[in-house]
């Protein structure tokens, strides 16, 4: 868990019910991973496997994976040090959620962040979204909001990249969100779930992690 806004906690773990089928997806997609297994070929669709369940497996885990991320480095990430959420002086990103916030609206990083992952969480937590058994199927707006779930998680990484590589660095961390972004644009560019221009502020080092 890490402390968000006002001492908040948050608890990034949404854990998969035994037996379900996203469940195993998981066991094998980690497996996989375990196992030293390409990048590129772990995040191709299993033979057989529902293409929907694969993304919505693959959303809770990137989901829970960034928000471990992030929570190393949440000390560091105040509203003093990052008072907007950036990536660099050429990247920045307005919160809008069609609630609280009906405008795309300036916030600090932490906050930001906070209301990103509160705002994912609920949408894996709906079942009407993300049914719970294959019986019940996906709705017709799962996918488009796969896609926004996505091309928002991506924006921690550029924030944490750009503002708090340093830290990861010190703590031996490195090499861990390296993979995991690695991971991440693989999956992206698999399922066509990022516009690539969204994906510009990470260019650089996509092309050194992910040279294939």
């Amino acid at each position: 868990m890490f402390r968000g806004l006002s001492g908040r906690t948050f608890r990034p773990k949404k854990k998969f019910a035994e037996g379900t089928l996203r469940f195993e997806l998981h066991k094998k997609a980690t497996a996989s991973l375990n196992a030293g297994v390409n990048l590129r070929r772990v995040v191709e669709l299993p033979p057989d496997e529902d293409l929907n369940e694969w993304l919505a497996m693959h959303a809770v885990d990137f989901f829970n994976r960034i928000n471990l991320i992030y929570g190393t480095v949440c000390d560091f990430c105040t509203a003093e040090s990052c008072p907007t959420m950036s990536g660099g002086p050429k990247y920045e990103y307005h919160w809008a959620d069609g609630a609280k916030y009906k405008k795309p609206t300036a916030l600090p990083a932490p906050e930001y962040i906070y209301l990103l992952m509160e705002w994912v969480e609920n949408l894996i937590n709906d079942e009407a979204l993300f049914p719970p058994v294959p019986s019940i199927p996906f709705p017709k707006t799962f996918v488009p909001t796969i896609k926004q779930i996505f091309r928002r998680l991506f924006r921690v990484f550029v924030h944490v990249y750009y503002h708090h590589f340093d830290k990861l660095c010190e703590i031996g961390a490195e090499a861990h969100i390296n993979t995991c972004y690695k991971h991440f644009y693989y999956f992206i560019v698999e399922y066509k779930l990022v516009d690539p221009k969204e994906i510009e502020p990470l260019a650089e080092l996509t092309k050194q992690l992910c040279p294939d």
